[in-house]
């Protein structure tokens, strides 16, 4: 992959976390926790995505093997490691950081104290001024601590200079 392109992600359910942590980082990142090996790897082809996996037998397949479909084995069982591998494996940056859906991977749209009156508790729609809203699922985000906790996590598994 060239630096400019963007990488787009598929991840398989044995690493079915890793959607999140990539999502949080702006990646767009698909995750089925259905899908068998085949469609997973027909899908990474098709659109052009990275498959991420602990299969060893995904692996083996054909367009993986000879360079169609790019992959990431991923060995370690914690999640976070595993997601420290992939930071470092493909030079993940947070230039994009929270942009994304967490649950459903669509680009968050900015959107106005009045667009989410009705949409988010009240003291929170007192205290903040900044909201972003998933046009899927319509799940409503906002930077309070949650998004400071996911920030400091991001610090310590990434390093604050990425």
């Amino acid at each position: 992959m060239s630096s400019d392109e963007t990488i787009r992600f598929i991840v398989d359910a044995n690493v079915g976390k890793l959607a999140r942590w990539l999502r949080m980082l702006g990646y767009d990142t698909l995750y089925f926790n259905d899908i068998d090996d085949g469609e997973l790897v027909r899908v990474g082809l098709q659109q052009k995505r990275v498959v991420i996996t602990k299969d060893t037998q995904i692996m083996l397949r054909r367009v993986i093997t000879d360079g169609r479909v790019k992959a990431a084995l991923v060995t370690d069982d914690d999640p976070k490691d595993q997601f420290r591998f992939l930071a470092e494996e493909f030079k993940l940056d947070r230039s994009k950081q929270f942009t994304r859906c967490l649950e459903c991977n669509q680009v968050l749209v900015q959107r106005n104290k009045d667009e989410v009156k009705n949409l988010v508790p009240p003291y929170v729609f007192q205290t903040q001024t900044q909201y972003y809203q998933c046009p899927e699922c319509e799940r409503v985000y906002w930077r309070a601590t949650h998004w400071q906790h996911m920030t400091q996590e991001l610090d310590d598994l990434l390093g604050s200079e990425r």
